[in-house]
Protein backbone atom coordinates (compact mmCIF):
# COMPACT_ATOMS: atom_id res chain seq x y z
CA UNK A 1 0.00 0.00 0.00
CA UNK A 2 1.23 3.50 -0.85
CA UNK A 3 2.24 5.09 2.46
CA UNK A 4 0.32 8.27 1.62
CA UNK A 5 -2.73 9.19 3.62
CA UNK A 6 -5.33 6.42 3.39
CA UNK A 7 -8.99 7.38 3.33
CA UNK A 8 -11.20 5.08 5.45
CA UNK A 9 -13.39 4.34 2.42
CA UNK A 10 -10.33 3.30 0.42
CA UNK A 11 -9.24 1.01 3.25
CA UNK A 12 -12.69 -0.57 3.43
CA UNK A 13 -12.74 -1.12 -0.34
CA UNK A 14 -9.27 -2.69 -0.23
CA UNK A 15 -10.36 -4.99 2.60
CA UNK A 16 -13.54 -6.00 0.75
CA UNK A 17 -11.43 -7.05 -2.25
CA UNK A 18 -9.56 -9.46 0.02
CA UNK A 19 -12.52 -10.63 2.13
CA UNK A 20 -13.34 -13.87 0.29
CA UNK A 21 -9.67 -14.84 0.09
CA UNK A 22 -9.27 -14.20 3.82
CA UNK A 23 -12.35 -16.31 4.47
CA UNK A 24 -10.76 -19.14 2.48
CA UNK A 25 -7.53 -18.85 4.46
CA UNK A 26 -9.41 -18.86 7.75
CA UNK A 27 -11.68 -21.78 6.82
CA UNK A 28 -8.74 -23.96 5.83
CA UNK A 29 -7.07 -23.26 9.16
CA UNK A 30 -10.05 -23.48 11.55
CA UNK A 31 -12.36 -25.77 9.54
CA UNK A 32 -15.54 -23.87 10.42
CA UNK A 33 -17.22 -21.14 8.39
CA UNK A 34 -18.65 -19.53 11.52
CA UNK A 35 -15.19 -19.31 13.12
CA UNK A 36 -13.71 -18.21 9.79
CA UNK A 37 -16.23 -15.37 9.53
CA UNK A 38 -15.42 -14.32 13.10
CA UNK A 39 -11.70 -14.31 12.25
CA UNK A 40 -12.27 -12.18 9.15
CA UNK A 41 -14.39 -9.71 11.10
CA UNK A 42 -11.75 -9.46 13.82
CA UNK A 43 -9.13 -8.85 11.11
CA UNK A 44 -11.16 -5.87 9.90
CA UNK A 45 -11.39 -4.53 13.44
CA UNK A 46 -7.61 -4.82 13.84
CA UNK A 47 -7.03 -3.15 10.48
CA UNK A 48 -9.15 -0.18 11.53
CA UNK A 49 -7.02 0.18 14.66
CA UNK A 50 -3.71 -0.19 12.80
CA UNK A 51 -1.55 2.55 11.32
CA UNK A 52 -2.61 2.06 7.71
CA UNK A 53 0.03 4.51 6.47
CA UNK A 54 2.70 2.14 7.79
CA UNK A 55 1.42 -0.95 5.95
CA UNK A 56 3.53 -1.45 2.83
CA UNK A 57 1.93 -4.76 1.81
CA UNK A 58 -1.76 -4.85 2.74
CA UNK A 59 -2.36 -8.36 1.37
CA UNK A 60 0.53 -9.78 3.39
CA UNK A 61 -0.57 -7.89 6.50
CA UNK A 62 -4.11 -9.24 6.20
CA UNK A 63 -2.96 -12.84 5.66
CA UNK A 64 -0.73 -12.64 8.71
CA UNK A 65 -3.43 -10.99 10.83
CA UNK A 66 -6.18 -13.49 9.99
CA UNK A 67 -3.79 -16.42 10.48
CA UNK A 68 -2.76 -15.10 13.91
CA UNK A 69 -6.41 -14.84 14.92
CA UNK A 70 -7.06 -18.37 13.64
CA UNK A 71 -4.05 -19.66 15.56
CA UNK A 72 -5.50 -18.11 18.70
CA UNK A 73 -8.84 -19.84 17.98
CA UNK A 74 -7.08 -23.21 17.65
CA UNK A 75 -5.09 -22.70 20.84
CA UNK A 76 -8.26 -21.72 22.71
CA UNK A 77 -9.96 -24.90 21.50
CA UNK A 78 -7.04 -26.99 22.67
CA UNK A 79 -7.21 -25.44 26.14
CA UNK A 80 -10.86 -26.44 26.49
CA UNK A 81 -10.97 -30.00 27.80
CA UNK A 82 -14.26 -30.71 26.06
CA UNK A 83 -12.77 -30.15 22.60
CA UNK A 84 -11.05 -33.07 20.82
CA UNK A 85 -7.45 -32.48 19.80
CA UNK A 86 -8.34 -33.36 16.21
CA UNK A 87 -10.50 -30.78 14.48
CA UNK A 88 -13.65 -32.11 12.84
CA UNK A 89 -14.19 -29.94 9.76
CA UNK A 90 -17.57 -28.49 8.94
CA UNK A 91 -18.18 -29.04 5.21
CA UNK A 92 -19.31 -26.33 2.82
CA UNK A 93 -22.55 -27.63 1.31
CA UNK A 94 -24.85 -26.34 -1.40
CA UNK A 95 -27.74 -28.10 -3.11
CA UNK A 96 -28.11 -25.14 -5.48
CA UNK A 97 -24.88 -23.09 -5.43
CA UNK A 98 -26.10 -20.78 -8.23
CA UNK A 99 -28.76 -19.41 -5.85
CA UNK A 100 -26.06 -17.75 -3.74
CA UNK A 101 -23.23 -16.03 -5.68
CA UNK A 102 -20.97 -15.85 -2.62
CA UNK A 103 -21.50 -19.56 -1.91
CA UNK A 104 -20.68 -20.30 -5.54
CA UNK A 105 -17.37 -18.44 -5.24
CA UNK A 106 -16.57 -20.11 -1.92
CA UNK A 107 -17.30 -23.58 -3.29
CA UNK A 108 -15.16 -22.93 -6.36
CA UNK A 109 -12.24 -22.02 -4.09
CA UNK A 110 -12.81 -24.79 -1.52
CA UNK A 111 -10.40 -27.66 -1.04
CA UNK A 112 -11.72 -31.22 -1.04
CA UNK A 113 -13.13 -32.56 2.19
CA UNK A 114 -10.44 -35.25 2.44
CA UNK A 115 -7.76 -32.55 2.46
CA UNK A 116 -9.74 -30.51 4.98
CA UNK A 117 -9.94 -33.59 7.24
CA UNK A 118 -6.16 -34.02 7.05
CA UNK A 119 -5.63 -30.33 7.80
CA UNK A 120 -7.80 -30.76 10.88
CA UNK A 121 -5.52 -33.52 12.14
CA UNK A 122 -2.36 -31.42 11.93
CA UNK A 123 -0.91 -29.55 14.92
CA UNK A 124 -1.85 -25.85 14.73
CA UNK A 125 1.64 -24.61 13.78
CA UNK A 126 1.96 -27.17 10.96
CA UNK A 127 -1.52 -26.31 9.74
CA UNK A 128 -0.80 -22.59 9.59
CA UNK A 129 2.60 -23.04 7.93
CA UNK A 130 1.19 -25.36 5.26
CA UNK A 131 -1.95 -23.36 4.51
CA UNK A 132 -0.19 -20.02 4.27
CA UNK A 133 2.83 -21.21 2.28
CA UNK A 134 1.61 -24.08 0.12
CA UNK A 135 -1.91 -22.84 -0.54
CA UNK A 136 -1.51 -19.06 -0.54
CA UNK A 137 2.17 -18.51 -1.32
CA UNK A 138 3.07 -16.55 1.82
CA UNK A 139 6.89 -16.57 2.25
CA UNK A 140 8.33 -18.53 5.17
CA UNK A 141 9.99 -15.35 6.45
CA UNK A 142 6.57 -13.80 7.07
CA UNK A 143 5.08 -16.96 8.57
CA UNK A 144 8.01 -17.50 10.93
CA UNK A 145 7.30 -14.30 12.85
CA UNK A 146 3.69 -15.34 13.32
CA UNK A 147 4.69 -18.77 14.65
CA UNK A 148 7.68 -17.46 16.62
CA UNK A 149 10.00 -19.87 14.81
CA UNK A 150 12.96 -19.42 12.50
CA UNK A 151 12.29 -19.54 8.74
CA UNK A 152 14.07 -22.93 8.57
CA UNK A 153 11.95 -24.34 11.40
CA UNK A 154 8.82 -22.99 9.71
CA UNK A 155 9.87 -24.63 6.45
CA UNK A 156 10.21 -27.94 8.29
CA UNK A 157 6.72 -27.56 9.75
CA UNK A 158 5.26 -27.10 6.28
CA UNK A 159 7.31 -30.02 4.96
CA UNK A 160 5.97 -32.39 7.63
CA UNK A 161 2.43 -31.24 6.89
CA UNK A 162 3.00 -31.68 3.15
CA UNK A 163 4.08 -35.30 3.61
CA UNK A 164 0.97 -36.10 5.62
CA UNK A 165 -1.26 -34.41 3.07
CA UNK A 166 0.34 -36.29 0.16
CA UNK A 167 -0.02 -39.62 1.97
CA UNK A 168 -3.60 -39.17 3.15
CA UNK A 169 -5.31 -36.88 0.63
CA UNK A 170 -4.51 -37.71 -3.00
CA UNK A 171 -5.70 -35.11 -5.55
CA UNK A 172 -9.31 -35.85 -6.58
CA UNK A 173 -10.47 -36.23 -10.17
CA UNK A 174 -10.92 -32.64 -11.44
CA UNK A 175 -13.87 -33.55 -13.68
CA UNK A 176 -17.07 -32.89 -11.74
CA UNK A 177 -19.09 -34.99 -14.21
CA UNK A 178 -16.87 -38.01 -13.49
CA UNK A 179 -17.28 -37.42 -9.76
CA UNK A 180 -21.05 -37.18 -10.09
CA UNK A 181 -21.22 -40.41 -12.13
CA UNK A 182 -19.37 -42.29 -9.38
CA UNK A 183 -21.59 -40.85 -6.63
CA UNK A 184 -24.76 -41.66 -8.60
CA UNK A 185 -23.52 -45.21 -9.22
CA UNK A 186 -22.84 -45.64 -5.51
CA UNK A 187 -26.39 -44.71 -4.50
CA UNK A 188 -27.96 -46.66 -7.37
CA UNK A 189 -26.13 -49.80 -6.23
CA UNK A 190 -27.20 -49.16 -2.63
CA UNK A 191 -30.85 -48.71 -3.65
CA UNK A 192 -30.72 -51.93 -5.67
CA UNK A 193 -28.98 -53.86 -2.91
CA UNK A 194 -26.21 -54.77 -5.36
CA UNK A 195 -23.12 -55.23 -3.20
CA UNK A 196 -20.96 -56.26 -6.19
CA UNK A 197 -21.80 -53.00 -7.96
CA UNK A 198 -20.98 -51.11 -4.78
CA UNK A 199 -17.57 -52.77 -4.49
CA UNK A 200 -16.89 -51.99 -8.15
CA UNK A 201 -17.35 -48.24 -7.63
CA UNK A 202 -15.08 -48.16 -4.55
CA UNK A 203 -11.31 -48.00 -4.48
CA UNK A 204 -9.95 -51.23 -2.90
CA UNK A 205 -8.39 -49.13 -0.11
CA UNK A 206 -11.34 -46.77 0.34
CA UNK A 207 -11.81 -45.22 3.77
CA UNK A 208 -15.21 -44.18 5.11
CA UNK A 209 -15.26 -41.75 8.02
CA UNK A 210 -18.47 -41.06 9.94
CA UNK A 211 -18.06 -37.77 11.80
CA UNK A 212 -20.48 -37.81 14.71
CA UNK A 213 -20.89 -35.32 17.52
CA UNK A 214 -18.45 -37.03 19.88
CA UNK A 215 -16.18 -39.17 17.72
CA UNK A 216 -15.22 -40.26 14.22
CA UNK A 217 -15.72 -43.89 13.21
CA UNK A 218 -13.79 -45.42 10.32
CA UNK A 219 -14.29 -48.31 7.92
CA UNK A 220 -11.46 -49.31 5.59
CA UNK A 221 -11.54 -51.44 2.48
CA UNK A 222 -14.13 -51.80 -0.29
CA UNK A 223 -15.85 -54.86 1.20
CA UNK A 224 -16.39 -53.27 4.64
CA UNK A 225 -17.54 -49.95 3.19
CA UNK A 226 -19.94 -51.71 0.83
CA UNK A 227 -21.45 -53.69 3.71
CA UNK A 228 -21.82 -50.45 5.66
CA UNK A 229 -23.67 -48.89 2.72
CA UNK A 230 -25.95 -51.89 2.55
CA UNK A 231 -26.77 -51.53 6.24
CA UNK A 232 -27.94 -47.95 5.59
CA UNK A 233 -29.57 -48.60 2.22
CA UNK A 234 -33.04 -47.59 3.47
CA UNK A 235 -31.90 -43.96 3.20
CA UNK A 236 -30.53 -44.27 -0.35
CA UNK A 237 -33.84 -43.28 -2.03
CA UNK A 238 -33.90 -40.07 0.03
CA UNK A 239 -30.64 -38.45 -1.01
CA UNK A 240 -30.30 -35.32 -3.11
CA UNK A 241 -27.22 -34.29 -5.11
CA UNK A 242 -25.11 -31.55 -3.56
CA UNK A 243 -21.74 -29.92 -3.86
CA UNK A 244 -19.64 -30.57 -0.78
CA UNK A 245 -16.45 -28.52 -0.62
CA UNK A 246 -16.70 -28.09 -4.38
CA UNK A 247 -16.96 -31.84 -5.12
CA UNK A 248 -19.86 -34.14 -5.93
CA UNK A 249 -21.68 -35.32 -2.83
CA UNK A 250 -25.15 -35.74 -1.42
CA UNK A 251 -27.47 -34.81 1.42
CA UNK A 252 -29.65 -37.49 3.03
CA UNK A 253 -33.12 -36.62 4.27
CA UNK A 254 -35.39 -38.17 6.87
CA UNK A 255 -38.99 -37.00 6.85
CA UNK A 256 -38.03 -33.96 4.78
CA UNK A 257 -35.27 -32.83 7.15
CA UNK A 258 -31.58 -33.12 6.23
CA UNK A 259 -29.74 -35.38 8.66
CA UNK A 260 -26.51 -36.43 6.91
CA UNK A 261 -24.01 -34.96 4.46
CA UNK A 262 -21.96 -37.36 2.34
CA UNK A 263 -18.73 -36.07 0.79
CA UNK A 264 -16.92 -38.20 -1.80
CA UNK A 265 -13.32 -38.02 -2.96
CA UNK A 266 -13.12 -39.61 -6.40
CA UNK A 267 -9.71 -40.71 -7.69
CA UNK A 268 -9.23 -42.57 -10.99
CA UNK A 269 -12.95 -43.16 -11.41
CA UNK A 270 -13.57 -44.69 -7.98
CA UNK A 271 -14.48 -43.38 -4.53
CA UNK A 272 -11.21 -43.22 -2.58
CA UNK A 273 -12.82 -41.77 0.54
CA UNK A 274 -16.31 -41.03 1.83
CA UNK A 275 -16.88 -38.62 4.69
CA UNK A 276 -20.28 -38.70 6.38
CA UNK A 277 -21.37 -35.89 8.68
CA UNK A 278 -24.36 -37.07 10.70
CA UNK A 279 -24.67 -34.64 13.59
CA UNK A 280 -28.40 -33.90 13.47
CA UNK A 281 -27.91 -30.44 15.00
CA UNK A 282 -25.03 -29.47 12.72
CA UNK A 283 -26.33 -30.77 9.39
CA UNK A 284 -29.51 -28.61 9.08
CA UNK A 285 -27.37 -25.53 9.80
CA UNK A 286 -24.93 -26.37 7.00
CA UNK A 287 -27.33 -27.42 4.23
CA UNK A 288 -28.28 -24.43 2.07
Amino acid sequence: MDPDDVHPNDLAAAFDRERLRLRSVAYRIVGSLADADDAVQETWVRLQRADADGIDNLEGWLHTAVARICLNILRARKRRAEEPLELRPEPIVATDPHADPEAEVLLADAVGIALQVVLGSLPPAERVAFVLHDMFGVPFGEISGLLERTPDATRQLASRARRRVCDAAPPPDPDLAVQRAVVDAYFAAARDGDIDALVAVLDPDVVLRAHGRQQTLELRGAAKVARGAMAARQYAPFVRPALVNGAAGAVAFDGGAPFAILAFTVVDGRAASIDIFNDRELVPRLVR
